[in-house]
Parts: structure tokens; C-alpha cells; sequence
């Protein structure tokens, strides 16, 4: 399944655009600040309903407009096709989401229609920043591609928020731990789920980082809050070290006043090998060597959202050839080539930059919001 039709609204800096991609991608090509970046933004908007960048959704409406709207039209060889739309209204503060033409129950169940994985500069920042981004990834990757994980994070957030509330309050601890088996059932089930993915995809990581550092090793391993949550196997085992590291921190938690234990203080730890020993990217990783970091990661990615869609994802590459050299950016090239044959949207500011498909992906040119067909 490939995006055939994308229509945006007053969107970022499109006034109106519709867009009919061939099934092999599109170069979208054009300086920087002409809304290259904004129209990856939208398409992966569809496949979370939210900003890769962050923004929140009344940035996203065109400057002097109220509402916008995105639209895409997926088709595959055989000709079936879907239709995912999004539209938000500034005035109102609300959100409109729609699969072929119905709005879903709720908005985890239009999550991942479009199957899309997005490639950013931006994503050295998963690596090289605090742990809250890492979190993020790997809440919208098992949200996307493991049936159950969104609805017990929701309860696990929704559980938080009232016990830490009670616990900024000073209230007595019998009231905070009435909110424990609700914080550990739901806790536990996410701790599981975060562990099972990057013990089953570490090879996979580990792989691509050689493969993009041109053989230079890599790791990435799963650290909770707690150590004896990192030892422990299965929800049940996770459970109980949960409640166990809950009853030990409860005081400094009753001082602190927040909770010191759960999924919400994890982290991704990713190490490479280098001349003293082991060293974390996170600290100690040049420029180059977290970029390849968080280039395998959503190689990584890429994989997952395959086998949990059954397809090939949209490969969307937001000028990601910049910054690397150019053995990174051919190794990247080649893996597109060779492992994903899906469809490929890539932006850069100079045709120059990329060779992917045997020069046969259409190049647009794109200014002040306005994309023009070759």
C-alpha cells in the first residue's frame, strides 16, 4: 500500500495543495524554509495524529486561518484503497479524525493506517538528549505496533497523575497506596512490553549500527527505574519487583512528593565500542556516532511497523543525507534499496544529494508552500 493522493488545507504554509504521488515516492526539492519539512509533518501527522516535531496542533494551522485539514488516500496494486483524514479547529480546541469517511470509537484505533516511518535530523535528539524523548519513541512505536500497549499507558498516566497528585498534597500514604495495584497492573504490562521489543530487536539495532558505522559495533538495552524491574521476566515477575520497589521508595516519595518508580523514569541506554572500552553515545558519542545510533533505531522501526502491518512502510527522509558522510548516506541508500522497496518521499535543498532508485523517483520543486510537479 502506497500514498497515492494527499491533500492539505492551511496547513503549516500550504494554503491548498493536493498532491498525487506515483507508487515509487517523490524528491520533494527546495531551500531551506519553503515547507519541505512541513509536508513530511503531514503525512506522518496521519500515522499518529500528532507532530514528530512536537508542536502542538494550533501551531499546525496556517497563520490568519482557523482550521486545518490533512487528507491521504492510500492505494495498493490491486486497487482496493483508504482513506485517512485529519482536521483540527482552533477556536473549538478540537480534534476531527476519520477512516474511510467514519470517525473511530476512539483515536488508538485509527493510530498506523498510513504505515509511514519518518527520518529527521531531528532524531539525533532521541539519542543525545534526556530520556523522556526515548520514552516517546518507544510509547509511539509499541503503540503502533503492539495490540493493547496504548490502552494500558493511558491507564498507567491517568493512575500517576492521581497518585501524584495526592503525594504533592501530603496526603497520608494509605491514600496514595490505594492507587498502587492500579499503577502496578497497568505499569507492569507496559515495563513488559517496552522489554520484550528491544530484547527481540537488539540484533536488529546492533546490525544496522555496523552496517551504517561501517563496521564500528553497536547496542541498545532496556534500563527501568528500578534494577530488580530490569531482572525480572513476564508481567507477573515485573509486577511483583514493581510493588517491591514501590514499598522501599514510599518515603522518599512522601518527602519528594512524586513517584519515584514506574515506566515513566525508564530509559534506552545505547553504547559503542571505542578505545577505552564501552562507551554510552548518550555521553560520550561524537556528532556522527549518534546520528548512526538514531539512523539504526528507526531502521529499527522501519522493520517493526513491517511485520506488525504485514507491508512495507512509507519511508519518509527529511533531508537525513546533510549531516552524514557519504559512506553513511550510500550505506543508508543501500539499505532502502535492498530491504525496504516500499515507497520513498525524501526532501533535500539540492537534487544532488541523493541517488535512490536508480534515479527514477520524480522530482518536485517546492516554494513558500507551493509543491510543483516536474
Amino acid at each position: 500500500m502506497f500514498l497515492h493522493r494527499l491533500h492539505l488545507r492551511n496547513y503549516r504554509n500550504f494554503a491548498e495543495q493536493v498532491l498525487e504521488f506515483p507508487p515509487q515516492g517523490a524528491a520533494i526539492v527546495g531551500d531551506n524554509g519553503q515547507g519541505k519539512t512541513n509536508l513530511l509533518e503531514a503525512v506522518y501527522y496521519l500515522e499518529i495524529f500528532r507532530s514528530f516535531r512536537g508542536a502542538p496542533d494550533e501551531q499546525l494551522v496556517r497563520f490568519g486561518e482557523d482550521v486545518f485539514r490533512a487528507e491521504a488516500r492510500l492505494a495498493d496494486a490491486s486497487g482496493a484503497d483508504r482513506s485517512v483524514s485529519a482536521a483540527f479547529d482552533r477556536r473549538a480546541r478540537k480534534k476531527k479524525v476519520t477512516v474511510n469517511g467514519a470517525e473511530p470509537e476512539r483515536l488508538g484505533a485509527a493510530l498506523g493506517q498510513v504505515g509511514a516511518v519518518i527520518f529527521s535530523p531531528s532524531d539525533v535528539e532521541i539519542v543525545a538528549d534526556g530520556p523522556g524523548g526515548r520514552r516517546r519513541f518507544l510509547d509511539i512505536v509499541l503503540s503502533l505496533a503492539e495490540p493493547g500497549y496504548l490502552g494500558a499507558l493511558q491507564r498507567y498516566r491517568q493512575t500517576l497523575f492521581q497518585r501524584n497528585t495526592l503525594l504533592r498534597k501530603g496526603s497520608p500514604r494509605a491514600l496514595v497506596e490505594a492507587w498502587d495495584e492500579g499503577l502496578i497492573t497497568a505499569g507492569s504490562r507496559v515495563v513488559a512490553a517496552r522489554d520484550r521489543w528491544v530484547a527481540e530487536r537488539s540484533n536488529s539495532f546492533g546490525t544496522h549500527y555496523e552496517r551504517v558505522a561501517g563496521g564500528q559495533p553497536g547496542r541498545m538495552s532496556y534500563t527501568p527505574s528500578a534494577p530488580e524491574m530490569g531482572d525480572a521476566k513476564g508481567e507477573a515477575e515485573i509486577a511483583a519487583a514493581f510493588r517491591e520497589a514501590l514499598g522501599r521508595a514510599a518515603d522518599r516519595e512522601q518527602r519528594r512528593g512524586m513517584t519515584l518508580v514506574g515506566p515513566h523514569r525508564d530509559d534506552l541506554r545505547f553504547t559503542t565500542e571505542g578505545e577505552g572500552g564501552t562507551l554510552e553515545l548518550r555521553t560520550y558519542g561524537s556528532g556522527g556516532q549518534q546520528r548512526t545510533g538514531a539512523i539504526a533505531l528507526r531502521m529499527v522501526e522501519a522493520e517493526t511497523i513491517h511485520q506488525a502491518r504485514g507491508r512495507e512502510p512509507i519511508i519518509l527522509l527529511d533531508d537525513v543525507f546533510a549531516e552524514l558522510d557519504p559512506g553513511r548516506s550510500q550505506r543508508i541508500v543501500d539499505w532502502i534499496e535492498a530491504e525496504e522497496g516500499g515507497q520513498v518521499i525524501l526532501t533535500s535543498p539540492k537534487p544532488t544529494d541523493f541517488q535512490l532508485r536508480g534515479e527514477t523517483l520524480p522530482r518536485w520543486s517546492i516554494r513558500a508552500g507551493v509543491v510543483v510537479p516536474d
